[in-house]
């Protein structure tokens, strides 16, 4: 992955080429117009093409610095060996530099006056670009470093939000594996009663009406959110499941608006709220009792109301296993939008209980 940032494509060369063009233009530019400025005659032409050849030799040169600094990054005093290696590079570099221009200044002698011996030029230029090989060589490898980091850190978080997620969606199939065997139990319970009643025809109504439910829930238990619409659809399979088993004793009303159904919701986000409230609110009661369902939007947030007319809850009702089924909601809510949720229960005047759950509005 590293390997991206040195130039290995003719797209990579291109800008590394750009770049010591740009550089070597500027500096010969400058360098002919500030000694014609001083009254000064060269074999201008010719000091220019000096001048900018002088630059391109870093065009090669800065692919070898830049794997040398990824090989031995040079972030810490020890090993010494870094060091070595680096100031050996420089110096190989700087030697070769001087040797090129040197080259260029006897091929095109730009003062145009008598050149002096090559291995003198050469020798004379090793000198003087020490420190400026030195200066060049040392902001290679910072940039290199600068953005090597950038991508490491751009890496790193990538992977993070990857692994987050897997482990948001581990977390919810997990929490979501919690609801659907109690919600299982609680059907085959029901059918077992059933039977032994001898409703045998709501019993069967009652398993086909479970299968179809789990089949569904199967089909899309890799999706942590649903539309409303598919939302209302599992719940009115699970409360058909309900209505066999309770008959007359469960009243229901809804009052969902057809605008909303498009929004998404957390899957199987009502099931346990609705499930407390058949078990706490209506289960419990000779004379059965109500179950409303309601949602509406407001401040760009989707609200979710369950409210039955049963008991009301107790002081500890958190340590209960209801308690526990709404903790794993909020979890899940938790999970998927951080803070950005409301959950909650309270008990109405004279009795009844109503569940609300608020998440951002957001369409499919």
């Amino acid at each position: 992955m590293q390997a991206t940032r040195t130039p290995s494509t003719p797209h990579q060369w291109f800008w590394v080429a750009s770049i010591w063009l740009a550089v070597g233009l500027f500096d010969a530019t400058q360098t002919v117009f500030t000694m014609r400025a001083e009254g000064m005659h060269h074999d201008w032409p010719h000091l220019f093409i000096t001048t900018l050849l002088a630059w391109l030799v870093w065009v090669p040169a800065t692919p070898v610095v830049v794997r040398l600094g990824r090989r031995y990054p040079p972030v810490q005093l020890r090993p010494y060996s870094t060091w070595l290696v680096h100031l050996a590079t420089c110096g190989t570099l700087c030697f070769v530099s001087a040797l090129w221009n040197a080259g260029a200044e006897e091929l095109l002698n730009p003062w145009a006056v008598s050149p002096a011996p090559f291995a003198h030029l050469a020798l004379r230029k090793f000198y003087n670009s020490l420190l400026s090989s030195a200066v060049l060589y040392i902001i290679i490898l910072a940039i290199s470093y600068v953005l090597d980091s950038r991508d490491r850190l751009a890496r790193q978080q990538t992977e993070t939000a990857r692994l987050n997620e897997q482990l948001t969606k581990a977390q919810l199939s997990a929490l979501r594996r919690q609801i659907e065997p109690h919600f299982l139990f609680n059907s085959l319970n029901a059918i077992a009663g059933l039977v032994r009643e001898r409703r045998n025809d709501a019993a069967v109504s009652m398993i086909a009406g479970l299968s179809d439910f789990l089949r569904r829930v199967l089909e899309d238990s890799n999706r942590q959110q649903v539309p409303l619409s598919e939302e209302m659809e599992f719940l009115q399979k699970y409360l058909d499941i309900q209505k066999v088993r309770f008959a007359e004793r469960l009243e229901l009303s809804v009052d969902v608006p057809r605008e909303l159904l498009p929004a998404q919701v957390p899957s199987l986000i009502l099931q346990p709220m609705v499930e407390n409230a058949v078990k706490h609110g209506i289960a419990k009661r000779t004379q059965g009792g109500s179950i409303r369902i309601a949602a509406f939007r407001s401040n760009g947030m989707l609200t979710l109301s369950v409210y039955n007319d049963g008991p009301k809850l107790p002081a500890d009702w958190q340590n209960s296993p209801s308690g526990i089924g709404i903790s794993n909601v909020r979890t899940r809510l938790q999970s998927l939008y951080g803070d950005r949720f409301e959950l909650s229960m309270q008990n109405h005047d004279p009795g009844g209980v109503e569940a609300t759950v608020s998440v951002p509005y957001k369409e499919g």
